[in-house]
């Protein structure tokens, strides 16, 4: 692999990832990370919260951009509000629970207190301190609001950019595959969590590992193989498999038995009862990919740090195979720690059996105590930790599996029966892709931030 100069200026950083090369230190320089806050997190669609976390008015959980505190809530209206967690007087984290119920928000500094619509409702000695109206007039006045607010399939996204695309535009194509993993019937699905943990890795490793990374389940994921909890990470098995990516992200597949919606869902442990709505509820492209294609979503990620698993392993003694469902956020703390949120998914529909069974599946494989998790951070952690040493500045890591020298592709695209691109069998396409997006999102200008005060 080729050596570098020690000192890279963005663009060479740019144009190496956008070749496949992967300068070494993306996955722990400072700098970098400085500029992926202002330019990735600051224009992006970043995922804030599920619905059904606030399903009544007055609820509320406490989530973050990066270093941005903002309280995600349903107001007494019913309207989702996303709030920046600042106090407008001092400057205190105004909410400091992780999750409740409330109709008004009071700072815990000097009791200035905010409805869950955000306005300033409560000023402590209003008259005594400001002369009233005079010197601080509260009409018009509260917490800021999130630039841009939107949902998809109940998911609920803010952006920084108050001129970021339309949230459908961002997603684009990957729109479909949200569909998949969150709409098997018509009453949607029951987020449960997150768990939060943090890990001493970069927040994009976990990120295009969950884009399309097929190759490592063999070799990573060996020992799961080798209990039965899991057979499909086999190598032939995976590269049977299909690589996707459309619009804001990508992600694998596994291939299955059989050339019949129905028979291939029953294969992989999903009752009649569920195939039934699944079949009433997804798209004819849908049934397609599962049955006339036989090719299985497993897991995908979404520009930029949102990621979804879909796994099928044996649950008990007896060999019951009980799918799960799992969502995910790498949550940058600095270059190299993330703080991993992972909620459990499953169907409203569902029956209760099936939901306690495909709980068991996840926590089995995922999550602070799942086997796939441990498996997966070992590795994280160890290319983040590497990646700091002067070695390292040299390096650019190969990333071009499924790339001739040439530039041509090994494979052809599949003839695939859903939106995007697909290619069989092993390569990086997915990961080139999801780091182009990157790429394009490194190279926009700071930009100078607008003043948000309503203090004026």
């Amino acid at each position: 692999f080729p050596y570098t100069t020690l000192f890279r200026s963005l663009q060479s950083v740019i144009d190496d990832v956008r070749r496949g090369m992967i300068p070494a230190k993306i996955y722990s320089d400072p700098e970098i990370f400085a500029l992926e806050r202002r330019r990735v997190f600051g224009h992006a669609w970043l995922f804030m919260a599920h619905e059904s976390e606030i399903r009544d008015p007055g609820d509320y959980v406490v989530r973050r951009i990066v270093d941005d505190s903002f309280i995600v809530c349903r107001d007494e209206t019913g309207e989702v509000r996303v709030l920046f967690n600042m106090c407008l007087h001092r400057g205190m984290q105004v909410c400091r629970s992780e999750i409740g119920n409330t109709s008004h928000f009071r700072c815990p500094y000097h009791a200035w207190t905010y409805k869950n619509t955000g306005d300033l409702v409560g000023v402590p000695f209003h008259g005594d301190a400001y002369g009233g109206d005079d010197g601080l007039e509260r009409e018009g006045v509260g917490l800021l609001p999130a630039p841009r607010v939107a949902t998809y399939a109940g998911l609920i996204f803010a952006s920084l950019d108050a001129d970021a695309p339309d949230l459908v535009d961002y997603l684009g194509d990957f729109r479909f595959y949200l569909d998949f993993y969150l709409q098997q019937s018509q009453g949607g699905p029951e987020f449960r969590g997150p768990q939060r943990f943090r890990v001493k890795a970069n927040w994009k490793i976990g990120a295009e590992n969950f884009a399309g990374d097929s190759y490592h389940t063999p070799h990573t994921h060996a020992s799961i193989v080798d209990i039965d909890l899991f057979s499909a990470p086999r190598a032939r098995k995976r590269k049977e498999g299909a690589l996707f990516f459309a619009g804001a992200g990508g992600g694998t597949t596994y291939k299955l038995p059989a050339k019949d919606f129905r028979e291939n869902l029953l294969h992989i442990g999903y009752p009649d009862e569920m195939i039934d709505r699944m079949e009433s509820t997804w798209s004819p492209g849908h049934r397609a990919m599962i049955g006339e294609a036989g090719f299985m979503p497993s897991a995908a990620t979404a520009l930029p740090n949102l990621s979804f698993v879909h796994n099928w392993p044996i649950v008990n003694h007896e060999g019951l195979v009980v799918p799960f469902v799992s969502v995910r956020l790498w949550q940058p703390v600095s270059a190299t720690e993330t703080e991993v949120l992972s909620w459990f998914v499953v169907d409203r529909e569902a029956p209760e059996w099936y939901k306690a069974a495909s709980y068991k599946a996840y926590i089995m494989c995922f999550g602070t105590s799942g086997m796939f998790e441990q498996d997966d951070v070992e590795n994280w952690t160890s290319i983040t930790a590497v990646s700091k040493g002067l070695m390292a500045d040299r390096l650019n890591l190969h990333s071009r599996m499924g790339l001739r020298r040439d530039g041509t592709t090994v494979s052809d695209p599949l003839d695939w029966p859903a939106p995007g691109r697909a290619y069989k069998g092993f390569g990086e396409y997915n990961q080139r892709d999801l780091l182009a997006l990157w790429c394009d999102l490194m190279s926009t200008s700071d930009g100078e931030p607008t003043r948000s005060s309503t203090l004026d």
